[in-house]
């Protein structure tokens, strides 16, 4: 690696700008028309060098002064907030109740951009790989772009010295200068420095007074804070560290709790829902302006079971009861860091139908050979009458609907069930078929002889929950107290450093801050005021 000898004797490391011992500018310090350069020092990094400012020929170099530029960081959180936004345009796959395949569904319900919707991929875009490598890299961005300028920065503030070059001094954007300084009112310049709060160091005469230091550290506080809170982020894709599923459960059914890796299962013993009192003159305005009954309370009665075998999927479990509550609306049953929240429900949803079979001449629609009734949520494939005839369900459309003249279901769900049956007689090859739905009945070959018809049906409440588990939100909370504090670290404080140069009888005041220039200007008035020492100039106004 290249060194740079300063003419003070100190090496310094290829790349720097400012020699780290007495600040005379390594580069930029030509001489004009015989006159050395008045230009204002860049004092980023107090002229340290930077990583990605000094090695560009390896591959990893590459790598790393790609993800050191701060545009780059900027593209990848404008690349991920826009990739965020289109991700809700439509409903992510985990949200689509619908029993259609994700391709399937997306181009018949949303047409042209529904296909190319999914076959971009953003159905299921915050699972996606390339979404999660997009949150890597503003991660690898912070982690990279803070270690390039954060170790300089501190090998610079490290290595500082009170005695700096006079370069150095004249071209600091607040300089001053005093030809004749009483030792008394130098003295007394030390004193108001000390009272201010600064730090007072001399050698050989020469002072540097500084205070705020750790206000520089804050934006590398809150870069701290944010990989923490992106680590936090990326964990959530993890589902050992965080779940969050929805599940429907009917009224007397058991079910596997998602996410528990199959060790938990819930009961709905009951649900119900609670309307406000029409009559309560408390609510009677509410509801008139809702336009109906207005809901007070929805519950779910449920018991919580563990699973005490280890048996393979598919087979019948063997629970042990551990709890038993009441699930409400922000009023969770939690066990083992699940959380069962509800959500939403439905109400009367068909659980079973039944149906007869009658000559379609039969004014009095008289059964021939019992009924059959129909498991909406488990339908059998075939049922077998009294009288030996056998109906086959051919197709079952839960939550029937015409589109493109083709019968669909637009849900899994049974709440408006549809049925063709193939009904054979004894000893029959060939069935006659039958289209029956609610209000609906169709022959569609019109030569039929029996009929199907809905004889009784039953219905039950359907409750929707969501489960939740979050082992991520401790990490995204210190991540985000993390940021917050380097906030205000870097905010309400700021660096202030002030060089005296003694210069035969007088004195050089030389002043730099990394933000706030009006504010040490006018301190430095303040500290100065009472001596014959003047305050100093911005030049950078003098320039303008």
């Amino acid at each position: 690696m290249k060194k740079i000898t300063c003419e003070c004797g100190h090496v310094n490391p290829e790349g720097t700008v400012l020699c780290e011992s007495c600040g005379k500018p390594i580069e930029g310090n030509q001489h004009i028309d015989g006159n050395e350069s008045n230009q204002l020092l860049n004092m980023r990094y107090d002229g340290s060098a930077r990583r990605s400012r000094t090695y560009n020929k390896t591959f990893v170099d590459k790598i790393w002064n790609f993800f050191s530029s701060v545009k780059v960081g900027v593209w990848l959180i404008a690349l991920t907030l826009i990739a965020s936004s289109v991700g809700t345009i439509f409903p992510q796959e985990a949200n689509n109740q619908s029993p259609l395949p994700a391709a399937q569904y997306y181009e018949e319900t949303y047409g042209i951009p529904g296909k190319i919707y999914y076959q971009l991929g953003f159905h299921d875009l915050y699972g996606s790989w390339w979404y999660m490598i997009l949150v890597a890299s503003i991660g690898v961005s912070l982690v990279i772009a803070s270690l390039d300028r954060v170790v300089p920065l501190y090998r610079a503030l490290k290595k500082q010295k009170p005695k700096r070059h006079e370069s150095f001094m004249k071209r600091q954007r607040l300089f001053g200068q005093a030809e004749n300084v009483l030792q008394g009112d130098k003295e007394k310049l030390l004193e108001q420095l000390k009272k201010h709060r600064y730090k007072v160091t001399e050698q050989d005469g020469h002072v540097l007074a500084e205070k705020g230091r750790f206000s520089r550290w804050g934006p590398y506080v809150n870069h701290i804070g944010l990989i923490i809170f992106l680590i936090g982020v990326l964990l959530r894709f993890v589902p050992v560290m965080y779940v969050d599923k929805s599940m429907w459960v009917r009224e007397g059914e058991t079910q596997q709790i998602p996410g528990t890796d199959r060790q938990y299962y819930i009961e709905n013993k009951d649900f119900f829902v609670e309307m406000y009192d029409e009559d309560d003159p408390r609510y009677k305005e509410a509801i008139e302006q809702e336009g109906g009954n207005v809901v007070k309370n929805y519950q779910t009665d449920a018991i919580l079971y563990k699973r005490t075998d280890d048996a393979l999927p598919g087979a019948e479990p063997q629970l042990e009861k551990v709890k038993e509550g009441s699930i409400q609306v922000n009023r969770p049953l939690s066990i083992d860091g699940f959380g069962l929240y509800q959500t939403t429900y439905q109400l009367n949803e068909f659980k079973t139908m039944t149906f007869k079979i009658h000559k379609k001449d039969d004014p009095d629609e008289k059964a021939l050979g019992g009924t059959f009734t129909v498991d909406l949520v488990n339908p059998k494939s075939e049922y077998t009458l009294e009288n030996g005839m056998v109906v086959k369900l051919d197709s079952y459309f839960p939550e029937f609907e015409m589109q493109d003249k083709e019968p669909t279901s637009i849900s899994k769900f049974p709440k408006n069930p549809a049925f063709v049956f193939h009904i054979f007689e004894p000893d029959a090859e060939d069935p006659e078929v039958s289209f029956v739905g609610i209000g609906t009945n169709l022959d569609p070959n019109g030569t039929n002889e029996f009929k199907v018809g809905i004889e009784d049906f039953a219905t039950r409440d359907v409750t929707g929950l969501t489960v939740t588990r979050d082992r991520t939100l401790p990490i995204l909370a210190i991540g985000g107290i993390i940021f917050m504090l380097g906030v205000i670290e870097g905010m309400y404080w700021n660096h202030r450093r002030i060089w005296i140069h003694p210069k035969g009888d007088g004195i050089w005041l030389a002043a730099h801050t990394n933000k706030n220039w009006y504010g040490i200007k006018r301190e430095i008035d303040k500290l100065v005021d009472g001596t014959n020492i003047p305050t100093v100039e911005d030049q950078n106004e003098r320039k303008a």
